[in-house]
């Protein structure tokens, strides 16, 4: 990976990932998949990054895919696999990234970078939002049953199927409407400038409870309505925050969170 394709700031205690390469619509190479995995995966907890935003450079996309020229030293089954293991491994390292993920879209998000966008917790788009993967017109591969599970969720498994069996792009208005964005945005400094305060919002609640809502969630899309969520309600009610906030709330004051 280049240096720049994958840029990393944290700016007032909130990390903002930028997918830099604008010149290919922020096509995603497998080092950039890893960068941002490894992020997620390390992203410090001791509050000095309390939530993060991932965006693509540019007003054209977010992310469009996968850099098509990595598929090209495919020759085996094994191949294949890894792929979409690698794939399932780096949407999940999103998706359980203990601090909450703002995706700021804009333009194009399709195939991986549609992938990364639905792992996020909350994601907003621009009016010009183009959403999907049109793999049955294009490569004529196949998604992974874990990002087909995440994308139902989302959208339901109707909508998932009638988006790819068409090969059909998902408008800003759809996409909102389906509940898989939050909000359009009319323009890209307006998207900017909105997750910013989103990430404001977000950064100055208690961090536990996002946490934990966050990892609840996960567990229950991928176990089930019987997961075991015992430890998530021992970490919030055992917690100093919680102390805190219960004073804080009789007290008519505002919490100091401390995220322990």
């Amino acid at each position: 990976m280049s240096d720049n394709e994958l840029l990393y700031e944290v700016r007032d205690s909130v990390g903002w990932v930028t997918l830099n390469r604008p010149q290919a619509r922020n096509a995603l190479t497998f080092a950039m998949y890893e960068g941002l995995a490894e992020i997620c995966r390390s992203v410090p907890t001791d509050g000095s990054v309390k939530c993060l935003v991932v965006m693509g450079a540019g007003e054209k996309a977010f992310a469009a895919g996968t850099d098509m020229t990595q598929f090209r030293g495919f020759s085996s089954e094994q191949d294949a696999l890894d792929y979409e293991h690698k794939m399932d491994v780096v949407l999940g390292s999103v998706e359980a990234c203990p601090l909450p993920i703002i995706a700021a879209i804009s333009g194009a998000c399709t195939g991986g970078g549609a992938g990364i966008a639905a792992a996020c917790d909350i994601r907003i788009a621009t009016a010009d939002l183009k959403f999907g993967f049109p793999i049955a017109r294009t490569l004529g591969n196949c998604l992974s049953i874990a990002n087909l599970s995440r994308l139902s969720e989302l959208m339901g498994a109707g909508r998932v199927k009638d988006v790819i069996f068409t090969a059909r792009l998902v408008g800003a208005d759809e996409a909102k409407s389906a509940g898989l964005i939050s909000e359009i945005i009319e323009d890209y400094a307006a998207l900017v400038a909105r997750a910013g305060q989103l990430a404001e919002t977000l950064k100055n609640h208690a961090p536990i409870t996002l946490g934990t809502t966050k990892e609840a969630l996960r567990r229950l899309r991928t176990e089930g309505a019987a997961a075991d969520d015992r430890d998530l309600v021992l970490q919030a009610y055992m917690s100093e925050d919680f102390k805190e906030g219960m004073e804080a709330f009789l007290g008519k004051r505002k919490p100091e969170w401390k995220g322990r």
